[in-house]
């Protein structure tokens, strides 16, 4: 079944529900929003898909997307489903190197995209030496073959869409690049469909619910399932810097009541409410996703939500979801557990979802039968089977060999994560496999390290690294301009006291300071490691 299969539905049965929300800032600060409805957006997907295939497209091209969130944003993502073309999604704020290497390695033939990109086509030539058809998302076409504005203004044909396979490729979307190169993940129609319906499940989300996506594709999902999807007032490329008065606007101002983005926004978004004494009443789900979610955010959003909850679920752009926590279950029964260094509980696996803990290996994995699976309480690599696994990666055979096991009952992906599961089949995650730190003596795990350190209330958050062939710390303070030296000298003694209560991190006698912590691009919260390991051995730490 075509994912567009979904929208088309909706506007039969909602035709005059008003679909997305655009917010428009006025000089008083109040905001005006534009809309269009769910046959509105149904017709002009219908037209832009007639168009793209008018102008040259052939079903199956890959279609470079690069298009800010807007009222045409989401037509032109379902028009490239009914058209049966495949578009690319690659973050922008991953590098410029990284950028064109992904646009190389993928080759798609159409583009669709901003001023800058198509710039950037001029420049970076052989990047996009296969591109045939360009479109412009602007009034101006910046040397692009058409512009959007001129596909919307053209006629509108039939465009047959419904008889495409579970099976036939969707999209492709590339990792961030956080945790190794970006790798381009293949998506079919039927995987979008299953999360569709399983996210729908999970929450229990009907049309009477509104949305506000602080990723932008997460839109879609729920647009597919006939909510009223609000844009926010936000850059989502850099979602660290988001403006929380803002969020907090639109949100009361639609009376939202499902909200999910990074972890970095909804800090944000608790700190200016708590310090404003505001609540958030028609809000039932905060979904965090993209890292682990510390304690005291639970907590704010507690004083905040007064009808609802705050969720994590569990996954990656390969599977998801994996398994779904909720933050008062959190706080109740697993908050201390998670304080003394045992991992982070990220809840029981979804329906339909199966997970196994399997001696870490870096080798590849060919059959499941050569696995060796790990007892309960036992930490290891983390493997998953379930309706939304994908297939593989983009013309890249080496890491699907490296990321698939395969089974009799079913692909299995190995999520690059370390973890347990508990006496209760509670999954607990302990950070990615990358970032364990292990010689000859000993092993110690990045989640359950930090938290002893996470724990003094100074400490913003901390990072385990190798230095000098040593496990060592690196520790971000909540205020790190308000300290004098001798006071960081004594926060560290304090910090290896403190330690010294743990069997793991009782011989960690190495502390760095860093004034901030190099992140991902897409979440703006996984911490970089690595890189603050090499900053450590190049002295560049206090």
């Amino acid at each position: 079944m075509n994912i567009a299969w979904r929208l088309k539905k909706q506007a039969e049965i909602q035709p005059q529900k008003i679909a997305v929300k655009f917010p428009k800032r006025s000089y008083g600060g109040q905001y005006q929003y534009s809309s269009i409805t769910f046959q509105e957006l149904d017709h002009e997907s219908d037209k832009l898909a007639y168009q793209l295939l008018k102008k040259g497209a052939k079903r199956g091209d890959r279609v470079l997307l690069f298009m800010r969130p807007s009222l045409h944003f989401h037509a032109m993502v379902f028009a490239l489903y009914k058209a049966r073309l495949v578009p690319v999604m690659i973050d922008p704020g991953m590098g410029r190197k990284n950028l064109l290497n992904c646009i190389k390695q993928c080759k798609p033939t159409v583009m669709i995209a901003e001023s800058e990109v198509q710039l950037a086509r001029k420049l970076f030539s052989k990047s996009f030496e296969n591109i045939c058809l360009s479109i412009s998302t602007g009034k101006f076409k910046f040397g692009a073959d058409y512009s959007m504005i001129e596909l919307l203004h053209g006629e509108t044909g039939a465009v047959d869409f419904e008889q495409t396979p579970d099976d036939e490729l969707a999209a492709i979307l590339f990792t961030s690049g956080g945790t190794g190169a970006p790798k381009g993940v293949l998506y079919t129609h039927g995987i979008f469909d299953r999360q569709t319906s399983m996210l729908q499940e999970l929450f229990s989300l009907t049309p009477s619910d509104v949305d506000i996506p602080g990723f932008p594709l997460f839109s879609l999902f729920t647009l597919a399932m006939g909510l009223t999807s609000v844009i926010p007032d936000m850059d989502p490329r850099h979602p660290a810097q988001c403006n929380p008065e803002a969020l907090v606007k639109n949100i009361l101002d639609n009376k939202a009541t499902f909200i999910a983005g990074s972890p970095a926004i909804w800090e944000r978004v608790a700190d200016f409410c708590v310090s404003h004494h505001l609540t958030l009443p028609t809000v039932k789900y905060v979904v965090m996703f993209g890292a682990p979610v510390r304690s005291e955010l639970h907590e704010k959003f507690q004083r905040i939500l007064t009808l609802g909850d705050t969720y994590t679920p569990y996954g990656a752009t390969e599977c998801l979801p994996v398994s779904l926590a909720n933050g008062k279950a959190l706080l109740r029964e697993t908050k201390e557990k998670s304080q003394k260094g045992h991992g982070t509980c990220i809840g029981l696996p979804v329906p339909g979802v199966q997970v196994k803990i399997i001696k870490a290996t870096d080798e590849e994995i060919s059959n499941l039968d050569k696995i060796e699976e790990l007892k309960s309480g036992e930490i290891g690599e983390i493997i998953v089977t379930g309706p939304t696994v994908t297939p593989g990666y983009d013309g890249n055979d080496k890491a699907t060999l490296l990321a698939k096991i395969q089974s009799n009952s079913g692909l299995w992906h190995r999520m690059g994560d370390v973890g347990y599961l508990d006496e209760k089949g509670e999954l607990w995650f302990c950070g990615r496999k990358g970032h364990v730190y292990r010689d000859s003596t000993q092993v110690k795990y990045s989640i359950p390290t930090e938290a002893i350190y996470n724990n003094h209330p100074e400490v913003l958050r901390s990072a385990l690294i190798k230095y000098a062939n040593s496990p060592a710390l690196v520790v971000q303070l909540k205020n790190p301009k308000s300290y004098s030296c001798d006071r960081r000298e004594q926060i560290k003694k304090e910090l290896i006291a403190q330690a010294q209560n743990f069997d793991h991190t009782k011989n960690i006698k190495t502390i760095f300071y860093a004034k901030s912590f190099p992140v991902d691009v897409r979440h703006n919260i996984k911490i970089d490691r690595q890189k603050l390991g090499q900053m450590a051995t190049e002295g560049k730490l206090l």
